[in-house]
């Protein structure tokens, strides 16, 4: 019996492959994919873009987008949320939305599931960084913290009545406990 080795999947391989749910993502020339969202993981993200969308799309100033696939840098991946600067969105002649978004989110957003590696999460928003992102959260609902990253600075931890940094031209005021407040629905 021969062994054979398979030939690794290029980037343009995978991305004519069908999409799967939950999104899978291309990183390293190795396909992974994201865990299903679980109730906090859901929560977060639409409460997190709903804000982010009130505050910033009436006056055309970026859009949070869920689960969007951003390929660059030779990977192709699917923050929880990718924000873009409106200037930075690359609309289609007659004004849509496209379905590719060849760059790098201004801030990516990711939230730790129980079943993902936290390293590796923080990885895609380190790419992210390396590529052109301005900010990267990476909120762990286990602890109530977020992570903060900017471009060629130490990560900042926040908690509790932190408030939240956001892209320069957001005029939205968070703090930690207002993100993880959202969380609490039941009576």
């Amino acid at each position: 019996m021969v062994a054979t080795i398979a030939k690794p999947l290029t980037l343009e391989e995978f991305l004519q492959m069908p999409e799967t749910k939950p999104a899978s993502e291309y990183i390293d020339n190795q396909i992974i994919q994201k865990p299903m969202p679980k109730g906090r993981h859901s929560c977060l993200q639409y409460e997190i873009c709903n804000a982010i969308n009130q505050s910033t799309k009436p006056q055309k100033i970026a859009y949070a987008f869920p689960e969007l696939r951003c390929t660059f840098a030779d990977r192709s991946i699917v923050p929880d949320i990718a924000v873009f600067q409106w200037q930075n969105i690359p609309f289609l002649e007659d004004g849509e939305v496209p379905d590719q978004f060849n760059l790098a989110p201004d801030w990516i957003i990711e939230i730790l599931s129980p079943e993902q590696n936290a390293n590796k999460v923080i990885g895609k928003i380190l790419l992210s960084l390396q590529h052109g992102s301005q900010l990267g959260w990476f909120l762990d609902p286990s602890d109530h913290s977020i992570l903060i990253f900017l471009p060629n600075q130490q990560p900042i931890l926040m908690a509790n009545s932190d408030r939240l940094i956001t892209l320069e031209m957001v005029t939205l005021e968070l703090t930690v406990e207002n993100v993880f407040s959202w969380l609490k629905m039941g009576g």
